[in-house]
């Protein structure tokens, strides 16, 4: 249940419009939301609200879908044009699934049944409030970061080699699953620079570039730089949009403009099919295609969330392989003589090791239904798994015949237990386990550790016998079964079926 108090600190000073065209809900329900928000618009239909919000700015629409002159889906369709992020709750009867459908696949940020149950509305206005807070919230805090980069050079222009790290340090605690590659990168460099001949003040510049050359991910949004999942084409756009960044950046202060080109260069690709210039060969700065190759070796031999890192021997393979294609070949003949010795730290992960950082990955890895992680996370920790075995135990709890008891009982109600046995799982488990909730009705608890089910079962056996539901109990050793992915868990899983 919301805390009542806490709503309306969190909602007290945002403004929202709300589109209905039954007078009488209308009317209860804008009551009802005057009571947390400063500003409450009110508008009969999509168009008139259309008009409405052309003029003025929202923080939230909470609109019905099924309205005369222009309904919800072509109103939310037209403020997506306008404002692509806006966010947008709908509400919907239970009759109007396929409006319902049509409103998830455009990406609402939440919906409420109609009649309304105040707590799940309550629930869903915390939920999205919360979510603006914090977007206000980031946005004060790259303005701040960029006050303080602006202060930080003026204070400690005296102090250069400070001022790079003092840099790159603000980058990455922000991007903290990187932390550390921007001074790994530096030292390869460093170490192919000199065995190339290069004189050491070329060396110098050039290690003082690779400490900055992510440091226009300042300007990255945080929903792309903190995500830990694979970069759809749009995110990989924005990612990539931080060299022009660093290069204005550094362009514009005098202490740091001799390094901006090299800076500027170290994402293009001796082919040509590289970024943001598709600059080839000896169009690259000669410093360049130094960090290029030194930048591509570190990501090789960096664990990566969906990827498992690769030996030294096997990046300096790739690094050859990709001689004249990514590569200088000059570059490489001199990063394989040094890097060949290096010795790679085996800590080094993009998985959260603080319990920030596991608050910022759950943003992305948590099921919404049941609030355990989701499956795309177990797949990444499978993928990790099987690079080191850090966890031993897994055991699959599948209810039986779920599809049943939906189509019978209602999904809202098989909700309703879902939650209900992910919370059970939470409260009787070892406090070191993970939980997933996958392919809708299974779940799976992994640990480093032997998994106490001892106290669980019997509240569990209660639970679904009360809901004349049943469940089946799946205990594999991770040490002599190998699980790699979540498709040998559905082999499991149908092969127990047809025993």
């Amino acid at each position: 249940m919301i805390d009542i108090k806490k709503l309306k600190e969190t909602t007290s000073d945002l403004s929202i419009i709300y589109i209905e065209d039954d007078l009488s809900i209308q009317n209860a329900m804008s009551k009802y939301l005057t009571k947390f928000f400063k500003f409450v618009s009110v508008a009969n239909n999509g168009l008139e609200a259309l008009e409405l919000y052309k003029n003025n700015k929202f923080d939230i629409v909470i609109t019905d879908l099924s309205m005369p002159k222009m309904n919800g889906i072509d109103m939310i369709e037209e403020i997506r044009k306008i404002d692509e992020g806006q966010p947008i709750l709908v509400t919907t009867a239970h009759s109007e699934s396929e409006y319902l459908l049509s409103a998830i696949k455009i990406h609402v940020d939440g919906y409420i049944i109609k009649p309304f149950d105040y707590e799940a509305l309550n629930f869903e206005l915390f939920k999205i409030s919360q979510k603006i807070q914090k977007f206000r919230e980031n946005e004060s805090y790259k303005e701040h970061l960029k006050e303080m980069l602006i202060q930080k050079t003026k204070e400690m222009s005296d102090n250069y080699e400070k001022t790079l790290y003092s840099m790159i340090e603000l980058i990455e605690q922000r991007d903290t699953y990187t932390a550390g590659h921007s001074k790994r990168v530096a030292h390869y460099c460093s170490l192919i620079a000199k065995e190339m001949g290069y004189s050491q003040e070329k060396c110098t510049l050039l290690h003082q570039a690779a400490i900055l050359h992510d440091v226009g991910k300042i300007e990255t949004p945080d929903a792309v730089l903190l995500n830990p999942k694979n970069l759809n084409d749009i995110e990989y756009k924005l990612i990539q949009e931080h060299v022009n960044v660093g290069y204005k950046l550094l362009n514009s202060i005098p202490m740091f403009e001799p390094l901006a080109n090299i800076v500027y260069s170290h994402h293009e690709r001796y082919d040509g099919q590289g970024y943001p210039r598709g600059l080839k060969k000896n169009e690259i700065d000669e410093l360049a295609r130094i960090m290029i190759v030194a930048d591509a070796f570190d990501a090789m031999t960096t664990n990566r969330v969906y990827k498992a890192r690769k030996s030294v021997t096997e990046a300096i393979d790739e690094l050859i392989e990709l001689t004249n294609k990514q590569f200088h070949p000059e570059v490489v003949q001199s990063a394989k003589i040094v890097l060949k010795d290096i010795t790679i730290d085996e800590n080094i992960t993009q998985l959260p090791k603080t319990r920030l950082e596991e608050e910022r990955f759950a943003y992305f890895y948590k099921d919404n239904l049941s609030q355990v992680y989701n499956q795309n996370y177990l797949d990444v920790i499978l993928t990790q798994n099987n690079y080191k075995l850090v966890f031993k135990n897994m055991i699959i709890f599948s209810i039986s015949n779920f599809s049943n008891y939906n189509k019978q009982n209602s999904w809202e109600k098989g909700d309703e237990i879902l939650k209900e046995f992910a919370n059970i799982l939470e409260l009787h488990l070892n406090k070191d386990v993970l939980i997933f909730r996958i392919f809708g009705d299974d779940f799976v608890v992994i640990s480093k550790n032997e998994i106490d089910i001892t106290g669980v079962v019997p509240i569990l056996d209660m639970f679904v016998q009360k809901h004349s539901l049943t469940y089946t109990l799946t205990i594999l050793d991770l040490t002599t079964q190998k699980i790699e992915k979540l498709t040998d868990i559905e082999l499991i899983q149908s092969k127990k079926l047809n025993q």
